[in-house]
């Protein structure tokens, strides 16, 4: 059985977090205890994103300071994980040299598949 979950809604994040939109799903647990969680993100194919440009990784980089960069918020650092998609986001900026994909959002008119 579902109960309301007091407080926001899990799904209440803002239009720029990776979690917006995402659908909640409850967990039953074996005591009784329901347990509110959001469901996976499913990762968008990153042909489908509007390309900014690239980047080349130099020593030192970082998602977060990359992200303010070309994005203007660090905070938006997994758009660029999102395009180029590793399973440990720091492996983006481990090695210099390694060129990124920096693109806009799923659905963003713009130059999608020729960033």
């Amino acid at each position: 059985m579902t109960e309301p979950v007091p407080g926001p809604p899990p799904t209440g994040y803002p239009r720029t977090s990776r979690y917006f939109g995402v659908p909640t799903a409850v967990h039953t647990a074996p005591d009784g205890r329901s347990i509110v969680h959001l469901r996976r993100r499913p990762l968008p194919d990153p042909g489908e994103l509007a390309g900014l440009g690239h980047h080349v990784v130099a020593a030192g980089d970082r998602l977060d300071l990359l992200a303010f960069r070309y994005l203007g918020d660090p905070e938006q650092w997994w758009r660029i994980a999102d395009a180029d998609p590793v399973l440990d986001p720091d492996e983006l900026t481990a090695t210099a040299g390694r060129r990124l994909r920096i693109t806009l959002p799923a659905g963003v008119p713009g130059t999608a598949g020729h960033g």
